[in-house]
Order: C-alpha cells, then sequence, then structure tokens
C-alpha cells in the first residue's frame, strides 16, 4: 500500500481486527515475552503457559531470559527468525527495544502488547491473535500481511477491505490519498491490483466537492 502522506509516529504495531484470523494454532510460530522478577521468569512462564492453553502461544520467555541467553547480536537476530509473530506483556514496553534488539524493527516483527496483569490472560492473547498489524514505516508505503493461503478467496477479500479500512482511517487520509495497492506471497512478485495518480486522485475529490457545492448552492437560492 503506497500513499502520499509522511510516516505516522507509532513506535508499535497498531493493532488491525480481522473478520477471518491468520494466526492460527498450529499453523504459525508465536512467542510471548513475559515480565518477571530476579530470575523467576520460568515459574512465570509455566503459569502464563497453563492459562493459555489452546491460545496458539508456542514459546514463552521471561524478561530476565532475554536479558542474559539472548544478550549477543547474533542470538538475538536468530530470536527474531525463529516465529512468525511476537507478544509482549506491556509492562516491560520500556526495557524491550534493549533487550531484542534493532533485527526486530528492521524485519517488522516488533512484539505487539498484550495487558497481562489481573485475569483473563489466555482472552487477551487470543484478541491480539485475532488481528493483523500495521507498522509504522519512515516512508510512504507499507506492508501489512492480511490473508494465508488457506483461507477462502472471500475470506481474503473481507480482509483485505477491512485492512484497507482500518489503515486509511489509523493513517489519518482518506482512500483518495492511496496511490497504489499491491499484492504479494513470500515468494511472489508484487502484483498491482489498484493504482491511480496523485492528480487522479485530486480530481476525484474536486468531483466530489463539486457535486456537494452544487446541491448546497440550489438549496441556499431557494
Amino acid at each position: 500500500m503506497t500513499h502520499n502522506k509522511g510516516p505516522h509516529p507509532f513506535a508499535f504495531p497498531c493493532r488491525l481486527p480481522l473478520p477471518h484470523p491468520i494466526y492460527r494454532k498450529g499453523e504459525q510460530e508465536v512467542c510471548l515475552f513475559v515480565k518477571d522478577i530476579k530470575g523467576e521468569g520460568h515459574t512465570v512462564a509455566k503459569e502464563l503457559h497453563r492459562q493459555m492453553q489452546g491460545t496458539g502461544i508456542s514459546k514463552i520467555i521471561g524478561a530476565s531470559k532475554l536479558r542474559t541467553k539472548y544478550e549477543s547480536y547474533e542470538s538475538k537476530r536468530l530470536l527474531c527468525s525463529s516465529y512468525d509473530l511476537f507478544l509482549t506483556d506491556d509492562r516491560i514496553l520500556p526495557i524491550l527495544p534493549k533487550l531484542i534488539g534493532k533485527s526486530f524493527f528492521k524485519k517488522k516483527k516488533q512484539p505487539i502488547p498484550v495487558t497481562l496483569s489481573g485475569s483473563d490472560w489466555g482472552g487477551r492473547v487470543t484478541k491480539a491473535l485475532g488481528a493483523t498489524y500495521l507498522y509504522h514505516s519512515q516512508g510512504c508505503t507499507l506492508s501489512i500481511r492480511f490473508s494465508t493461503t488457506g483461507q477462502t478467496d472471500e475470506q481474503g477479500i473481507q480482509n483485505l477491505t477491512s485492512v484497507l479500512e482500518q489503515a486509511c482511517e489509523k493513517l489519518g487520509i482518506n482512500w483518495t490519498a492511496v496511490q497504489s495497492v499491491y499484492l504479494k506471497t513470500i515468494e511472489s512478485a508484487a502484483l498491482p491490483i489498484y493504482q491511480t495518480t496523485p492528480d487522479n486522485a485530486l480530481k476525484i475529490e474536486l468531483g466530489k466537492k463539486e457535486r456537494g457545492g452544487g446541491k448546497d448552492d440550489d438549496t441556499s437560492d431557494e
């Protein structure tokens, strides 16, 4: 998706709920980072895993383990490539960038914040997995995952429509600011499914205003 507005300032991903979830138990590898105190991550992780049976979480790692076992650049890079999606306890957000390094941000795999204080941890994780995510871009091009090859064409179309509507809303733009939309799989080239030019978008917008203005003028003359 290419648009003609500058980058939007969110450091962490923006959640876009999907009609048909793309993260399913047993189909994707999902890792969760949790808060722990003085190396008690194993106990915390064990309890979390018990409460989250059926949510699709593949691995739970405590913050203390991130600090020790994944200290080197290479270990951080390997961790980043080992999972399809990362979630994190929102209480460790301030220290997370230092713990995980730059690889996660370069590959647009920043962990998704989840509130794990209180109860119903599993429900909150399930909600997080029922969405896709809009990642901050330094340019005018965004890449958003919206479907899988295991979904039907109708499910893919419904997800795409929902994602485009929500992305425009989150970015504070209307559809006329979108210059192109491409469809791409991991192995394929990017195929255009929508393209326009800034001039055409401006003509469409002006045409709408003119039609609206004509009706207002008629009303005011009466």
